[in-house]
């Protein structure tokens, strides 16, 4: 019998003992491959066959394999496992290629009801077309072989990976446009410039809509000491309304002129530019820095503007580019001040925290700068 044949005796190097004794110690290295360090040691060191078996707690023809390995080819083969193949694998090329080329579709183009795959329904749905698309194998392919076959090629149709298509074909001059504003703004850090007919002032301007008007469905609850640390508050919310904040900042001074409207038409927004236009001396430029909104450019605005011809001078933001616009910074800090877990009672009240709340930050205004121009366009 082959448990009977005399083998030769395995010397150890000490580098091959050093690692051997490592890898038998181990704890994150696979099960099997701790089990023949044991083996190979006890081995080396003269243990019998059958008590090194008992010893580790594997069959003596597990002990018998891995030594006649390791007598064959070396210490590093008896630790692994042989590579074999019994047969050729049953789903080719063709039928994988085919599975992948469905999960880069959309369940929609089957008319199906899901945006998305889900890999039980890719599943599914490959179970019941392979025989139809000539891969009769894959009829009984399961969850797991459908994920291997995915895995393979790093597809993943349950998942959405989020971009922005670049709409504007202008987009890189706009954005030289608007950074040359503010690098002017920072080197010229009055309106006013002996170099200049006219006072230039400098405002951007935005929307910001959808303010929801939140109240409370039972009163808050106050900080307990060695009780409750943190103020108490119902989930459940009333919704009243929303409203939006047209707001401009000037660049110069950081004040900001801000109206709270229930909508945000062309109506409201000439309401903003004559605040402006009230506000700034009479013979100053007024340059707003804005995006393309409607409201900025439709029939009633441009109207608005013929009336006042020299005094506004638009800059507009790219597509896709309100990041551009400085008034952006100040709304941040308004979500992230007062606006942030605000309720009120009603719209109305919501209107007047936030007229409060723009006027405390005209109480101390900031100027923002936009301080980077190092993007190779100024």
């Amino acid at each position: 019998m082959a448990g009977r044949t005399k083998r030769a005796a395995l010397v150890l190097s000490q580098d091959q003992e050093v690692m051997l004794r490592r890898l038998a110690g181990s704890r994150t290295a696979p099960a099997r491959e701790v089990e023949r360090a044991k083996v190979l040691l006890g081995y080396a060191a003269g243990i019998p066959i059958t008590d090194l078996a008992r010893q580790i707690g594997v069959s003596r023809p597990t002990v018998y394999g891995c030594i006649d390995k390791a007598l064959a080819a070396g210490v590093q083969t008896g630790l692994k496992d042989a590579y074999h193949r019994p047969h050729e694998p049953e789903i080719g090329d063709e039928a994988r290629a085919w599975v992948v080329s469905v999960a880069c579709t959309k369940p929609t183009a089957h008319g199906l009801a899901a945006e998305l795959w889900s890999i039980a329904g890719l599943a599914r749905f490959v179970a019941d077309h392979a025989e139809a698309a000539g891969f009769p194998r894959l009829a009984h392919a399961g969850k797991s072989t459908v994920w291997r076959i995915l895995d393979e090629v790093d597809i993943k149709p349950h998942k959405i990976a989020y971009y922005l298509e670049r709409r504007d074909p202008d987009f890189d001059r706009k954005m030289h446009e608007v950074l040359m504003v503010y690098r002017d703004v920072s080197i010229h850090e009055g309106a006013v410039d002996p170099d200049r007919p006219d006072p230039i002032y400098t405002v951007s301007v935005d929307e910001k809509p959808g303010i929801q008007a939140l109240g409370l469905t039972a009163p808050d609850l106050p900080p307990v000491p060695g009780k409750a640390s943190a103020i108490g508050r119902d989930y459940e919310y009333v919704r009243h309304g929303t409203v939006s904040i047209l707001a401009g900042i000037d660049l110069h001074s950081g004040h900001i002129f801000a109206a709270v409207e229930d909508r945000h038409r062309s109506l409201e927004f000439i309401g903003l530019l004559r605040r402006l236009d009230a506000y700034y001396p009479p013979e100053a430029v007024i340059r707003v820095v804005l995006d393309n909104h409607s409201a900025h450019i439709s029939r009633e605005t441009r109207a608005y503007l013929a009336t006042r011809p020299g005094r506004f001078e638009y800059v507009h933001t790219p597509k896709h580019g309100s990041w551009l616009n400085l008034i952006e910074c100040a709304f941040s800090k308004m979500a992230r001040t007062f606006l942030r877990h605000i309720r009120v009672d009603s719209v109305d009240e919501l209107k007047a925290r936030i007229v409060a709340g723009i006027a405390e930050f005209n109480d101390a205004p900031v100027v923002f700068r936009w301080n980077k121009f190092d993007l190779g366009l100024v």
